[in-house]
């Protein structure tokens, strides 16, 4: 019977329950607290793990050396040592939780690493616009320092995440081949509908060219390839399109953690909380059709982790996974 993994939530989301304060919005968003509450930071951490995120993402996605530099007035090593912390502060919780706990399965430690346009913090994740004029180096460069300083600190998994583009999840790709063979890894990606990504380019062919292409390079630690920081109802059409028509043992495994269904805008904040479907009710369909790693982003707290667990833990669920 296939496993799922379950991962965290939303860190930002979570993070406000500690630091109460408006996180969106901030060049660094949730990265600025590895330097100015890293208790909070820990805490946030832990929440998820408590919760039953058999993964949790370190809290680096908006974290460069760039925005460390102009944004917290660090030196290029000082960027890298903060980076570094917030990777040792994952590693301090799960070693918390598991003095505490008795489970079975020890929790991995994925170092969260955003698209080149999170640091840009222009909303150009959501576009891929820069797709159009940085060239394939410039983003290998860019992603490569922060890869090492999350490799040297020592997490299990790279969550290559929120990519909007073909161009960028392909130079990431070639990236992990060329440099990290060894090093397990996932690439998601931001689409705007329920058939695009974010650029504009069919989430079908890209993400079945990212994973055929790694089997061409007999790379086999691309463990899935999916979406993230989505709306839920894109999320089963994105993974009709990818896995619907393929016999069940050439099925792509597929992974997601969308946002809640709410809709965010500069000037309004986050909207339609009252018209959201809860996640674990489409935890069924999307296991259904090649999911093997759920959990949430954006506005999902560690208490809708624990709701994807129960739901993944179901009978209903087990029905499923037994026909796989």
């Amino acid at each position: 019977m296939e496993k799922i993994t379950i991962l965290d939530g939303g860190f930002a989301t979570q993070l406000s329950v500690h630091v109460g304060k408006h996180i969106d919005g901030d060049p660094l968003w949730s990265a600025r607290f590895n330097a100015t509450d890293p208790n909070a930071v820990f805490k946030t951490y832990l929440d998820f793990l408590e919760a039953g995120a058999e993964c949790i993402m370190t809290n680096t996605y908006q974290a460069s050396i760039e925005g460390y530099m102009e944004y917290l007035d660090l030196s290029e090593e000082g960027s890298l040592q903060l980076i570094k912390s917030t990777v040792k502060l994952a590693q301090m919780a799960r070693t918390k939780y598991l003095a505490e706990s008795d489970v079975r399965r020890i929790p991995l430690v994925v170092a969260s690493i955003g698209p080149y346009g999170a640091h840009l913090h222009d909303g150009s994740e959501y576009t891929g616009e820069y797709a159009d004029y940085v060239s394939v180096d410039t983003l290998k460069k860019w992603h490569r320092n922060r890869i090492d300083a999350c490799l040297e600190a020592g997490v299990d998994v790279l969550g290559i995440e929120t990519i909007p583009c073909k161009m960028e999840a392909e130079a990431m790709l070639d990236l992990m081949c060329e440099e990290y063979p060894h090093v397990k890894f996932w690439i998601s990606f931001q689409c705007k509908d329920s058939v695009r990504t974010a650029h504009g380019e069919s989430f079908a062919e890209a993400a079945a060219h990212i994973w055929n292409k790694a089997k061409i390079l007999q790379n086999d630690n691309l463990v899935a390839v999916g979406v993230n920081c989505v709306h839920p109802q894109f999320v089963t059409p994105l993974f009709k399109s990818i896995n619907e028509k393929r016999p069940l043992k050439e099925r792509i495994p597929l992974i997601v953690y969308p946002n809640s269904g709410e809709v965010y805008s500069v000037e309004t904040g986050w909207q339609g909380k009252e018209d959201c479907v809860p996640l674990e009710h489409y935890v069924p369909q999307w296991i259904e059709l090649g999911a093997r790693f759920i959990g949430g982003c954006c506005r999902t707290y560690a208490r809708d982790i624990k709701r994807i667990k129960q739901a993944v833990s179901s009978p209903q669920t087990g029905a499923i996974l037994k026909q796989l």
